[in-house]
């Protein structure tokens, strides 16, 4: 076949041909192995495969692109999440193979990298349009895209035997069967290091010849002289390392090399005041603070660390170093971690955490893809993890094409509000209001979301086909007195027949509404002395029941509240009081009444008892804690930082109470739980082009089963988790997707996996976790078409 090569001088001497290759006619099959919807899947029914140069020299794409008939395309052009073109970075990873189908037509397979590991993408040719010279042709310019791509120079320089050498194989016994498998995991490392399934670029006309793209400048930020850090010149440098520099390059998905072994220095610039600065030879890269805002990410697999850099107007950038080694990156991921916390915490990190085991939490909290302990075994004789995802995909496909259908319907219905017809009065509109809906409070035993708009509540009823429509106003929120006030803190109590709130003005005390009547009867007064900073039910569903206490928590004590109690409602025997100053932030209860409380330090502390001393103490990464929420059997606890969230498995994985919570016992000195950092792609979060900015997380409530999702939300984004990958260490595997507006407050409905209630400033809307994506270049930059829920913004 090799013999071919001397026919490529055209195909290769043209630099200003983007395409070097082209099969005009086959399609696209996804081929799943053991998936409930078949064995194969059509992707494009008619589809065009290229193989194109990138903008990165000895780089290359194969690009699967859909082909249209005459006027399909524009009928298209209005779909949000249309996707018509894949592309994949060429390796010899992808293990390109030829096969034939079991009707003999020809085609090319390939690995499916963002699959399961025996997944492949097939394409199959028509055989009267590509011929097997041609074919051949495809095959021997994938190999040489390959081979520049592994050695880093030109094609012309390989062999026949080097091009064979990079043909599959298949696997074969012993020796062969080991290299297939390091070639698995070579190209899960290839995946996950250029995220190039990640994004996927514009569409294009088929066959059109694409420009010739110049390889990307660096971005105006850093074409300047960037500045130096404060006091360089005195600068003590505390870390020290060598790494190959990329930068994330929106046009094609890729992280493009903009320098080989490039210096990283860490500066301390003053008392725990840190920054990064890259240096070559010839010029310096980039110099920034250390904060929480480059919101960091390391993976081990690919021995790199991408984090974002927002420059002076803002803009967001994504850069990733690579290390040449396993124990370069260990030695910069432990010290990068330390350093960060010392900067958040002002304090010497060896003095500060004494015990190794607290080290290991605070260093290891930074890295990504790891399962956590236990979960085999907890998972066993439940459904495979494979077989869980395939049907949430699968599922997801079904919502997509019923969410598209609906949109046409829409469309073809014409004007939506002419639809409505008689619809609930519109909540009245007070003139000169400036007010914004600032708390969302989603019912647990009623099918009702109140939403907290200055000292007015808006109530919203949840219709039988899952939309929200407005019921009625609240106005004029007041003490017994006739104090009017703008509730701070609103929580549902007494099987949803109550609302117990507080007035920002009075610390001590609380407020109880009686929904029936739209005010407020009762004050608690709590204590003289002890503020209320937080209140939370005294279980996690006791809002479904008529009990009467509550759990409340000042900056450094935590108590029980009996609103029954003549005078002080605070129940002096569960009471416990610290003398240091905790800074207590959120609170939680799990179904057995099980306390998690978290704390603007960091730290987290989980009770089985109110008025005893915590049974385990987690230590601080640093980042103020704003929420915290528990299953409800209490196995697993999410903290939500601003950039990122914590997941924390309570389990004791070994010594003497193996098999216990972190709520009931102690976990060893040695032996904390390391925490799963939940947090978005640096990539993602530069197409978002704003700093993240994380609402407090919380897990859905299925009835009568497991939590299956965590949902937070950042600016004009809502996220959301599968806890089941999480739990297997896959952190990145989140959906999402973009509102019109920010989105102030957001938790599921009661009772339900699917259905997100988001509040934004102007209205409150129900989403369908169906309708969340995968983070790609659509999903990340289209705002979607108004649903019907978002009609309640006209009403509300």
């Amino acid at each position: 076949m090799f013999m071919l090569k001397s026919l490529f001088g055209k195909i290769w001497s043209d630099q200003n041909n983007a395409e070097l290759i082209q099969l005009p006619a086959g399609a696209l099959y996804l081929v799943r192995p053991g998936s409930i919807k078949g064995a194969r899947e059509c992707i494009y029914k008619d589809a065009v495969a290229t193989i194109r140069r990138t903008t990165t020299e000895f780089n290359y794409q194969l690009v699967i692109t859909r082909a249209y008939e005459e006027g399909e395309e524009q009928l298209l052009e209005e779909d949000d999440e249309s996707d018509d073109e894949r592309s994949f970075l060429i390796d010899a990873s992808l293990n390109l193979r030829t096969s034939t189908t079991s009707e003999g037509e020809p085609a090319f397979a390939w690995r499916d990298l963002d699959g399961d590991v025996d997944d492949l993408l097939e394409f199959v040719m028509d055989g009267a349009q590509v011929n097997t010279v041609t074919r051949s042709i495809f095959e021997v310019t994938f190999l040489q895209c390959a081979y520049e791509r592994k050695f880093g120079r030109s094609h012309e320089e390989a062999s026949d035997e080097d091009l064979e050498a990079l043909k599959y194989k298949g696997a074969g016994a012993g020796a062969e069967a080991g290299a297939e498998e390091a070639s698995g995991k070579q190209s899960r490392d290839v995946a996950d290091e250029l995220e190039q399934l990640s994004v996927k670029e514009e569409k294009k006309t088929p066959g059109k010849k694409k420009a010739p793209k110049e390889k990307p400048a660096v971005p105006a930020a850093f074409t300047d002289e960037v500045p130096a850090p404060p006091g360089e010149e005195k600068a003590l440098a505390v870390l020290e390392a060598t790494a190959d520099l990329y930068l994330y390059d929106q046009s094609t998905g890729l992280f493009m090399t903009q320098d080989k072994a490039v210096d990283v220095r860490v500066l301390e610039a003053g008392r725990f005041l840190y920054w990064l600065a890259i240096t070559s030879p010839t010029r310096q890269w980039l110099s920034q603070r250390l904060e929480p805002s480059m919101n960091t990410n390391f993976a081990a697999d690919n021995l790199s660390v991408v984090w974002n850099y927002f420059d002076t107007e803002r803009r967001c950038y994504s850069w990733l170093l690579r290390f040449s080694d396993k124990a370069h990156y260990e030695a910069y991921q432990t010290a990068f971690a330390r350093l960060m916390w010392q900067t958040l915490n002002e304090e010497n990190f060896e003095r500060a955490n004494k015990g190794a085991a607290d080290q290991r939490y605070i260093s290891e909290a930074y890295e990504e893809d790891v399962p956590m302990e236990g979960v085999e075994e907890e998972d066993e004789g439940d459904e495979s993890e494979t077989e869980r995802i395939r049907r949430d995909d699968d599922e997801q496909e079904v919502a997509d094409e019923l969410e598209a259908h609906d949109a046409e319907e829409e469309e073809e219905e014409g004007d939506v509000d002419a639809q409505l017809g008689d619809g609930p009065e519109r909540m009245p509109v007070v003139a000169g209001e400036t007010e914004r809906n600032s708390q969302l409070t989603v019912g647990y035993k009623f099918d009702r979301s109140f939403v907290i708009r200055g000292n007015r509540i808006g109530v919203f009823k949840h219709t039988e086909d899952d939309q929200l429509e407005f019921a009625t106003t609240i106005n004029s929120v007041a003490t017994p007195k006739g104090k009017l006030f703008n509730p701070r803190k609103a929580m549902l109590h007494d099987q949803d027949s109550a609302m117990v709130m507080m007035d920002p003005s009075n610390q001590h005390a609380l407020y109880k509404m009686d929904l029936e009547y739209g005010k407020i009867v009762d004050e608690w007064k709590v204590h003289d002395d002890v503020e209320v900073a937080n209140v939370v039910p005294d279980s996690k569903y006791a809002q479904m029941t008529p009990q009467q206490t509550l759990i409340g928590h000042s900056h450094n004590s935590v108590y029980r509240i009996d609103p029954r109690l003549a005078g002080q409602k605070l129940v002096d025997a569960q009471f416990k009081q610290y003398t240091a100053k905790n800074d207590f932030s959120a609170a939680t209860t799990d179904d057995r009444g099980r306390l998690a409380v978290a704390s603007n330090k960091g730290d987290i502390r989980l009770f089985d008892q109110i008025g005893k001393n915590a049974k385990t103490a987690l230590p601080a990464l640093g980042d103020p804690i704003i929420g915290v929420d528990v299953t409800a059997d209490g196995r697993y606890v999410v903290a939500t930082c601003k950039t990122y969230l914590l997941l924390i498995d309570t389990l004791i994985g070994d010594g003497r109470y193996k098999g216990s919570l972190g709520f009931d016992r102690a976990f060893p000195a040695d032996s904390k739980p390391i925490p799963r950092r939940l947090q978005l792609k640096p990539h993602h979060v530069a197409y978002m082009d704003q700093e993240v900015s994380f609402t407090p997380a919380r897990f859905d409530t299925p009835a009568g089963s497991g939590e299956t999702s965590i949902v937070s939300a950042t600016g004009s984004y809502i996220v959301s988790w599968p806890l089941e990958r999480v739990k297997k260490g896959r952190t990145d595997g989140y959906t999402l997707r973009k509102l019109a507006d920010t989105v102030v407050e957001d938790n599921f409905a009661f009772g339900s996996s699917n259905n997100i209630i988001v509040a934004m400033p102007q209205d409150l809307q129900m989403h369908r976790k169906q309708q969340l994506k995968k983070p790609t270049r659509t999903s990340l930059t289209t705002t979607p078409r108004e649903s019907r829920s978002s009609i309640v913004d006209e009403r509300y």
